[in-house]
């Protein structure tokens, strides 16, 4: 937690159910404030802060490693605007994903809480991911709706009374694999970064296909290590340093082949 204060959202449990060219390959809860930092305010104690005096390496980028990653980065820096319909359209598709059989009855609304956002605007809790980390939940509900309606309701394992909330914790795993990969970087200066970027040169969908693992993998290890919500950056840097571990298997030549990509389900 950082020393800059703000609200803390938790969610308690109470039943099971809740009712930059071209290049690249395409291919029911109750909301609790508390006075702890809100976990999106402190993704400092999640990510590894840079000292300006470490020296890192670099690596040198092929032309198409160095294309899809300014289209990569392109995505990152667009922030969320509710007032641009594009933005609308993506947060009512979410919804829509996540609460077929709800109607929503508004972008604004208590709704959702449901989710796991901390009011009942959403667009307030996407300053620490911006519009990727929309991109990115969307992502994960259309193409493993098993496991993100899993994780959404917390269907899976032995859930702690105080669980960590499901939308907010999107947003912490979009900033943290921007971090871990050094996304902002003109090139790599780690080697889980450079290896990233040839899955990416190969699927352009590469960083939501890892954001996926990456919240199947941090679910798993917080029923693992039977967390509670104070525990939630612990767990994110527990699967941080695992995640990294499997990119740099060696016999590792696609995202679907690391250990954890089994985790999911469709």
């Amino acid at each position: 937690m950082d020393d800059r204060g703000g609200s803390f959202v938790a969610v308690r449990r109470i039943s099971q159910g809740l009712d930059r060219g071209n290049t690249c390959h395409s291919t029911s809860a109750e909301v609790v404030a508390g006075s702890a930092a809100w976990l999106g305010r402190g993704l400092s104690c999640v990510c590894a802060q840079r000292r300006e005096s470490d020296a890192r390496p670099s690596f040198d980028l092929t032309p198409v490693q160095e294309e899809c990653l300014l289209r990569l980065q392109s995505r990152i820096d667009v922030p969320y605007d509710s007032l641009v319909p594009e933005h609308q359209e993506a947060l009512r598709a979410l919804w829509n994903a996540a609460f077929p059989e709800e109607e929503l009855r508004g972008l604004i609304s208590e709704q959702w809480k449901e989710m796991g956002w901390q009011g009942k605007d959403p667009s307030t809790d996407f300053r620490g991911g911006g519009f990727i980390s929309l991109e990115n939940l969307l992502f994960f509900a259309r193409n493993f709706p098993k496991s993100f309606q899993d994780l959404l309701r917390k269907q899976e394992g032995d859930r702690s009374v105080w669980e960590y909330p499901f939308a907010v914790a999107g947003v912490n795993i979009t900033f943290m694999l921007i971090q871990m990969l050094d996304l902002e970087a003109v090139k790599p200066r780690t080697l889980v970064g450079a290896t990233f970027l040839k899955f990416l040169a190969e699927n352009e969908s590469a960083f939501d296909l890892i954001y996926c693992i990456t919240f199947k993998l941090m679910d798993h290890q917080w029923l693992s290590m039977r967390a509670s919500y104070m525990d939630f950056n612990t767990v994110m840097k527990s699967t941080r340093r695992q995640l990294e571990k499997e990119l740099l298997f060696e016999d590792i030549t696609r995202l679907e082949d690391l250990p954890s990509y089994g985790l999911l389900s469709r």
